[in-house]
């Protein structure tokens, strides 16, 4: 290749790139420019829309090749309904051009939230903002009117897409100082929209019901632009030490995401790729993105059900043969008990998952025993990498139990030093990532921004380390880790132990202030051996507890160092957690 340079405004020459001086007059010299070919496609003649639509990466494009696939193939079971990928794709279209069409529509790229219950019509509604180019919204129902109020108000939403049974909720939100212009309500047969102040609040607004937009006629193909690089969803973090986040995913993160779930699932898709039972919201990360979609996306069934009750769950698991479900270690020890008290036919489950706790010994055994065939596999992540960013397989069941897994596939995952150097193996630090589908950012928050982003990486917040097989281990969150008589200690390494402890049902451990060793190491526990405040007396109970205490840090100091024995235990009847299940540590904090 030809270099060609400027001596000065009056002079130049073509030299040869192999002549000695060339290169330092190209590093020197500020005239100097360089003719390159860059290759490019001249696309100048192509119609823009039909260029995107031909090459983009998006999430309603990826149900839409689904029902092309699968068209009559069950895609969702929500009690006796029973919904096709054809009737699915067809009412997220419909859901789209409704939501174009609404009066004062929200504009593309602006944001929708969903305040709807796990059903097909969440997935309908979802997909369809989606399809729309606009950002889908999903809200925590369980939060307070304040805290959706603080919500809605940071995202600028002007539409939400709601259960009747939620208007009153809608109506209290409202009345914190938030405007509304779209309020579209699912009809759900509840009778819950019984007093006058919801109807009140509902036609002060345009209100619309979701039968109507969901009745839009599709007839031509919706042609709008949509980047794979446009942002898709806005989830907010569960706020657990501080106001939540907004976190942004773009649709070719979500897509990306998902398909790497389900390649670390390991599933052997072939013609029907299972069928999952999900009960945990689909307004989190987990149940919409680690769940549902790698099931929707590769034409599997998903059943799904408005909450946790064990034997429905039991039920539904042995009448629609499941073969994959996820829950949270408490739900799996309720499965346990349930299916002891009246055994099922679980013999069609292959997968059985857990996340976002520790998941003690015995209750690992209670789903052995009761599931002998299925995988036990957990998953861990967070809201800002999409999906679940690692995964435990079987075969680190016994020797790496306990540890997180190995990273997903389209995901780098290091440890990072306070500096920003990467840490060896074994070597302890914050789990950072690299990856196609990390959040494109928080949304109005620059600062947070700036601290996630450091180094070239974004920081998860998580302590812990990678061994030399590559299998990454989770130490603690960095605002858990307890500063304790100079040494730091990790409070889920103390879980751990505590949980395995005679009579305990459920734990967690913080640090409290204490004079002397700065923080006190704390186990607060719930436990079958000390009885509830109503059932006994104050020093009946105090007896009691002080008994089952001692026996709990006898069995914590066959296993910890001094420093990492709790200094003191505290007993609750119920311990505080958001809706997700994440044990509000903040909370307890403040309480002891």
């Amino acid at each position: 290749m030809a270099i060609r340079f400027n001596l000065s405004s009056r002079c130049s020459a073509l030299l040869d790139p192999g002549l000695r001086f060339a290169p330092l007059l190209l590093l020197t010299d500020p005239y100097i420019h360089q003719e390159v070919n860059i290759m490019k496609p001249d696309t100048s003649t192509v119609d823009p829309v039909d260029l995107n639509l031909a090459r983009r990466h998006t999430v309603g494009d990826a149900l839409t090749r689904a029902a092309e696939k699968h068209p009559q193939q069950i895609a969702v079971v929500e009690g006796e309904r029973r919904i096709s990928y054809a009737q699915l794709d067809h009412d997220a279209e419909a859901m789209a051009r409704g939501i174009i069409n609404l009066p004062d529509a929200p504009e593309q790229g602006e944001p929708v939230a969903i305040m709807v219950a796990n059903s097909a019509d969440f997935l309908a509604i979802y997909f369809g903002i989606a399809k729309s180019a606009r950002v889908a919204l999903p809200i925590n129902y369980a939060l307070t009117p304040s805290d959706i109020a603080w919500i809605l108000d940071d995202a600028g939403v002007r539409t939400v897409i709601i259960d009747d049974a939620m208007l009153p909720l809608l109506e209290a939100t409202i009345a914190e100082g938030v405007t509304i212009d779209n309020v579209v309500v699912r009809e759900t047969g509840t009778g819950a929209v019984e007093n006058e102040a919801a109807l009140s609040m509902a036609t002060n607004y345009a209100r619309v019901d979701l039968t109507d937009l969901l009745a839009t006629p599709v007839d031509d193909e919706l042609r709008l632009i949509i980047s794979s690089d446009d942002i898709v969803q806005c989830l907010y973090t569960s706020g657990t030490t501080a106001r939540p986040k907004g976190a942004l995913a773009t649709h070719s993160a979500v897509v990306t995401g998902v398909m790497s779930n389900a390649v670390l699932i390991g599933k052997d898709w072939g013609e029907h790729p299972g069928t999952m039972l999900l009960c945990l919201p689909l307004f989190h990360v987990t149940g919409l993105n680690t769940l549902a979609k790698p099931v929707l996306f590769l034409g599997g069934t998903l059943v799904l059900q408005q909450g946790f009750d064990p034997a429905t769950v039991l039920d539904a698991i042995e009448r629609e043969k499941v073969t994959v479900f996820t829950g949270l270690p408490m739900m799996w020890a309720a499965l346990i008990a349930e299916n002891q008290r009246q055994a099922r036919d679980l013999s069609s489950m292959e997968t059985a998952m857990y996340a976002m706790a520790q998941m003690p010994e015995r209750i690992l055994a209670g789903m052995d025993a009761m599931m002998p065939n299925a995988r036990k596999v957990l998953g861990s992540g967070q809201t800002e990498v999409v999906p679940a960013t690692t995964f435990q397989r079987t075969d680190h069941r016994h020797g790496k139990n306990g540890s997180w897994g190995v990273p997903s596939p389209t995901v780098r995952t290091r440890i990072m030093a306070p500096d920003g150097r990467l840490l060896p193996p074994g070597e302890v630090g914050e789990i950072v990532y690299r990856g196609p589908h990390v959040t494109a950012g928080y949304w109005n928050r620059p600062d947070a921004n700036q601290e996630a982003f450091r180094h070239g990486w974004f920081h998860s917040g998580d302590v812990g380390y990678m061994d030399d097989e590559g299998v990454v281990w989770f130490v603690d969150r960095v605002k858990d880790i307890i500063k304790t008589g100079g040494e730091n200690v990790s409070s889920m390494k103390v879980e751990r132990i505590v949980a395995d402890a005679p009579g305990v049902i459920e734990c967690t451990v913080i640090g409290t202030p204490d004079d002397h060793w700065g923080e006190a190491v704390t186990a607060v526990v719930c436990s079958d051996k000390v009885p509830a405040v109503s059932e006994v007396s104050a020093e009946q109970r105090q007896q009691i507890a002080s008994e089952v205490e001692a026996e709990i840090l006898s069995h914590v100091r066959d296993h910890l160092s001094g420093v990492e024995t709790p200094k003191r235990v505290w007993f609750v009847e119920a311990l505080p957690k958001t809706s997700t299940g994440k044990i509000r540590k903040n909370v307890l904090r403040e309480e002891f």
